[in-house]
C-alpha cells in the first residue's frame, strides 16, 4: 500500500474546501487574482518591449552600417585595396564606399547642422534599405554631377524644405579668394525625403548626396570616409570586425553597429529591466495577500491543528500542510496569468485592432510615432523566468504563516473549544 503524503493531502483539501468564513474566501480569491494579473501583465508588457526593441533594431540596421572600415585621420585613401580582405569573408553580403562629413544646410534664412553622406546609389542599395524608407521622391535620382539631395524628414522640417527646393550646403573647409578665406558652398536640389527609420539622429540630421558631388564639396578627391559592409547575420558584426582588423594588420579602423549605437540599445535594455522590476512588484504585492490569507486560515483552523498535533502529527508536517495550501494559491494564479499572458502576446495585433475599433482612434498614430503598431515577440525564456520567479515568491510568502501554524500548542488551542 502506498504511503500517504498527509501534508499534501490535507493541504490540497483545505485549498478546495469551502470555508466557513466568507471573508477568508474573498481574500484568498483576491490573492490568486492578484498573482494572475501580475504574471499576465508582466508577460504581455515584456513581449511588447521585445517587439519594439526588435522593430527599432531592424529599422536602424536597415540604414546603419553593420561594419565600417575607415582609415587613419578619417579618410580612406585607397578603398579598393581594402575590398580584397573584405571580399574574402563569406559573412559579408555587400559593401559600398561612402563619404561622411558635417556641414550647414540653409534655405530661406533657416540654418541648421547636418551630416552629409555621399554614396553611390547603385552600391548603397546592396548594403542599405534607405530606398525603402523614401516618403517622397526617389533615391535613384542622386546622380553624378546632378547635385541632388535626399533629406531626412526631420531635417527637411527644420529648414522648411520640400520637393524641388534649392538648398545650400556650407562646408567647414574654406577656399581662398581675393576677399580672404571663404566657406565652400554649393546649391543642391531636393529630390527625395525619407523618414520612419528609428532614432532622431537619422531623420533630423542626415542628408544623402552622390559621392562624387560630396567629394567636390569637401575636396576629398579620390578619397572616401570609409567602406560600409552588410552582413548576412548582423549579430556577427562584433566578431567579424575583430577578425577583419587582424586580417588587415590593424592598418585600418574597423567598427560595428554594436558600438556605434551602444547607448541607444543599452537604454532600451535598461528600460526593459526597470519595467520588469516595476511590474514584478504587482506579483510581490499579491504574495502579501497570500500571507494575510494564510494567517487568517491558521487562526481559523487552530482547533484542527491542535487535534492533528494530538493525534501525533509533527510540527514540520503541520507546516507542510499550510505550505501546500499557500503554494497552491500561487500556482493557480501563476498558471492562469501565464496562459493569459501568452495568449495576449500571440494575439496582440488582433486585440489592439479590436480596441481601436471600439474607441474609434489609433493608439499609435503614424503622424506621431515611428512604430505605428504593437509588435510583440514572445520569448519562452522570459515566460519561464517570470513563472519561476512568481512561484518562488509565492513559496517564500507561505513560510512565515506555515511556521506560525507549526508552533500552535494543542492544549492552548483546545482550551476554549
Amino acid at each position: 500500500m502506498a504511503k500517504t503524503n498527509l501534508p499534501m493531502m490535507i493541504g490540497s483539501r483545505y485549498s478546495r474546501a469551502k470555508r466557513r468564513n466568507g471573508f477568508i474566501s474573498f481574500i484568498s480569491a483576491i490573492s490568486i487574482l492578484g498573482v494572475a494579473i501580475g504574471v499576465w501583465v508582466l508577460i504581455s508588457v515584456i513581449s511588447i518591449m521585445n517587439g519594439f526593441g526588435n522593430e527599432l533594431r531592424g529599422r536602424i540596421l536597415d540604414v546603419a552600417p553593420h561594419v565600417t572600415v575607415t582609415g587613419q585621420g578619417g579618410w580612406l585613401k585607397d578603398w579598393r585595396a581594402v575590398t580584397n580582405a573584405v571580399d574574402a569573408r563569406d559573412e559579408v553580403a555587400g559593401r559600398a564606399p561612402f563619404i561622411l562629413a558635417q556641414g550647414l544646410v540653409t534655405l530661406s534664412g533657416n540654418v541648421t547642422g547636418a551630416l552629409v553622406k555621399g554614396v553611390l546609389p547603385e552600391e548603397e542599395a546592396k548594403v542599405s534599405e534607405i530606398a525603402d524608407h523614401m516618403l517622397e521622391g526617389s533615391f535613384a535620382r542622386l546622380q553624378k554631377g546632378s547635385y541632388n539631395v535626399a533629406l531626412g524628414q526631420g531635417l527637411a522640417d527644420k529648414i522648411g524644405a520640400a520637393m524641388g527646393d534649392k538648398i545650400t550646403f556650407i562646408s567647414p573647409q574654406g577656399q581662398s579668394t581675393p576677399a580672404g578665406l571663404m566657406p565652400r558652398m554649393r546649391r543642391f536640389t531636393v529630390v527625395g525625403i525619407f523618414g520612419g527609420i528609428g532614432p532622431d539622429e537619422f531623420d533630423s540630421a542626415l542628408a544623402y548626396v552622390h559621392m562624387s558631388d560630396a567629394a567636390k564639396l569637401y575636396k576629398a578627391g579620390s578619397q572616401v570616409s570609409g567602406l560600409r559592409l552588410k552582413l548576412d547575420d548582423p549579430f556577427l558584426a562584433r566578431q567579424l570586425s575583430s577578425e577583419l582588423a587582424v586580417d588587415m594588420d590593424y592598418q585600418y579602423y574597423v567598427d560595428n553597429w554594436t558600438t556605434q549605437h551602444k547607448s541607444f540599445f543599452r537604454a532600451l535594455e535598461v528600460e526593459r529591466r526597470m519595467v520588469f522590476i516595476t511590474l514584478f512588484l504587482i506579483v510581490a504585492i499579491a504574495a502579501f495577500n497570500i500571507v494575510s490569507t494564510l494567517i487568517m486560515v491558521v487562526t481559523d483552523k487552530r482547533a484542527d491543528i491542535a487535534i492533528l498535533r494530538t493525534l501525533g502529527l509533527s510540527p514540520s508536517k503541520v507546516m507542510g500542510i499550510f505550505f501546500v495550501q499557500g503554494v497552491t494559491s500561487g500556482l493557480i494564479g501563476t498558471v492562469v496569468g501565464a496562459i493569459a499572458g501568452v495568449l495576449t502576446a500571440l494575439n496582440l495585433a488582433n486585440i489592439v485592432a479590436f480596441i481601436e475599433r471600439v474607441v474609434g482612434f489609433e493608439l499609435l498614430p503614424a503622424s506621431v510615432y515611428i512604430v505605428t503598431d504593437f509588435p510583440a515577440e514572445l520569448r519562452w525564456d522570459d515566460v519561464w523566468v517570470i513563472v519561476i520567479a512568481s512561484l518562488t515568491i509565492s513559496m517564500l510568502a507561505t513560510l512565515y504563516p506555515a511556521w506560525r501554524a507549526s508552533k500552535t500548542e494543542p492544549a492552548e488551542a483546545l482550551r476554549y473549544e
